[in-house]
């Protein structure tokens, strides 16, 4: 199932056109600042989705009964351009655990690249939820790539995927390569996919806006 949060009218579309825009992009701190903003954002919803359970409270003057989401949950964050998201769903999910892998594009003349693993850490996800994210979901394949390294530290019950932009091409080969039953939830959907894998109008590289280029 695929949740398009940028069809609601709501605050999301405010922080959603801020990183987008060029002139707000150049102040890396208000991108880093939006790019957790969002991640609270997409936690918040996503909690709706999570299976709850009745707790009982005592209060100073008596006691309630409150639904709470009820699953153990793995963030995963494909670095490094996640990690902004990832503290804004962390400030959310303040009990989850964490996951990490660095997934990047290694470039070969004539502009041809692969996307290439080099690091995960995560703790066991057997019989989680593993909600794993990654800003811009552009090919899908390093989010493909991610998910099957994660998956080698166990297997989760539940797979949640969340970008905040993705062409609507990645989009559809990821849930190709995904479990069934994984829910998508993403921010927006741009139409179009560069040679390059760029997506357009999308909002450049997130990595680079939020923390300097690349040498």
């Amino acid at each position: 199932m695929i949740h398009h949060l940028a069809t609601h009218s709501s605050v999301f579309n405010q922080f959603l056109l801020e990183i987008r825009d060029e002139e707000i992009q150049k102040d890396s701190m208000r991108f880093r600042k939006n790019l957790e903003r969002i991640g609270e954002v997409m936690a918040y919803e996503i909690s709706k989705s999570l299976v709850s359970v009745e707790k009982e409270v005592v209060t100073p003057l008596g006691v309630a009964n409150v639904n709470v989401p009820n699953e153990s949950i793995v963030i995963g964050a494909v670095l490094r351009a996640a990690l902004p998201m990832h503290q804004g769903f962390l400030n959310f999910f303040d009990k989850a655990e964490n996951a990490f892998v660095a997934a990047y594009r290694r470039h070969h003349k004539g502009g041809e690249f692969e996307i290439e693993v080099d690091y995960t850490s995560s703790p066991s996800l057997e019989g989680k939820t593993l909600i794993l994210l990654d800003p811009m979901l552009a090919t899908g394949s390093s989010l493909e790539l991610a998910y099957k390294s994660l998956v080698r530290k166990g297997q989760p019950q539940r797979v949640i995927i969340a970008a905040i932009i993705a062409s609507r091409t990645g989009l559809n080969h990821l849930r190709s390569k995904m479990p069934e039953s994984t829910s998508f939830w993403i921010g927006d959907i741009d139409d179009e996919l560069t040679a390059q894998a760029y997506i357009v109008p999308g909002l450049g590289d997130a990595g680079d806006l939020a923390f300097g280029g690349k040498a």
